[in-house]
């Protein structure tokens, strides 16, 4: 069974750890929740953290003011060490030290850059959790909550049925296409370091990205198809 910890960054209840709590693990106003915070802008029963094959997936219980991961607003996403989850006006770290560093040294190893405010000698070293504090600069470091919170391209979903997977390839099918046709509408001059849209390629970016904001809407709240 997977575990949680959530170290409260800001808030009525910043600076309470919750170390290691077994999940599922619900976070809200109301007793009865694993997480019990003090804020009036969190709902009754606001997230639940839950794992679902392998990944610990967090999903807003359609809370009134809703649920941001990494300054987006989401209603699933699955968790990463290091994640900051806003709800009311508390923001909550996910993640022991451990972890977060952990999650910081494969970052390194794949060849992203983990943070310029390192020496090139620390950056040969594994990160020192008993340091982190330090090193990360919660408050501070937007090189490293950057590259901690880099969207990298997520798997696909285990076991899909034939339906299922031909329903998921007509939709990036579609969103293919129309990124494709923007993209070959779309010139870039000799030395030019901008691209610029016109109007009518501007309104097609958008509509695309409306049938994005579709698409995870009803795929976070069923009821919404």
């Amino acid at each position: 069974m997977a575990d949680v910890t959530l170290r409260i960054l800001d808030g009525a209840d910043r600076g309470r750890v919750f170390d290691h709590l077994p999940t599922p693990v619900t976070i809200g106003r109301e007793e009865g929740n694993t997480v019990q915070l003090n804020d009036e802008r969190i709902s009754r029963f606001h997230i639940k953290i839950q794992e679902d094959q392998g990944k610990l997936v967090l999903t807003d219980l359609e809370s009134t003011n809703g649920t941001r991961v990494n300054g987006e607003d989401v209603q699933l996403r699955i968790l990463q060490y290091g994640d900051v989850i806003a709800v009311g006006r508390s923001i909550l770290l996910y993640g022991t030290k451990d972890q977060i560093v952990g999650r910081l040294d494969e970052l390194r190893e794949n060849g992203l850059n983990v943070t310029d405010q390192l020496s090139s000698e620390k950056m040969s070293q594994p990160l020192d959790p008993n340091a982190m504090d330090f090193e990360l600069r919660w408050g501070a470091s937007d090189n490293l909550h950057s590259t901690l919170h880099i969207p990298t391209a997520p798997d696909l979903p285990p076991g899909l049925s034939p339906g299922q997977a031909a329903q998921l390839s007509e939709i990036f099918e579609f969103l293919h296409m129309q990124s494709r046709s923007l993209v070959q509408s779309t010139s870039l001059p000799e030395g030019a370091s901008q691209v610029t849209f016109d109007v009518v390629q501007w309104q097609q970016l958008l509509d695309l990205q409306a049938h994005i904001a579709e698409y995870l809407r009803k795929i976070g709240e069923p009821e919404a198809r």
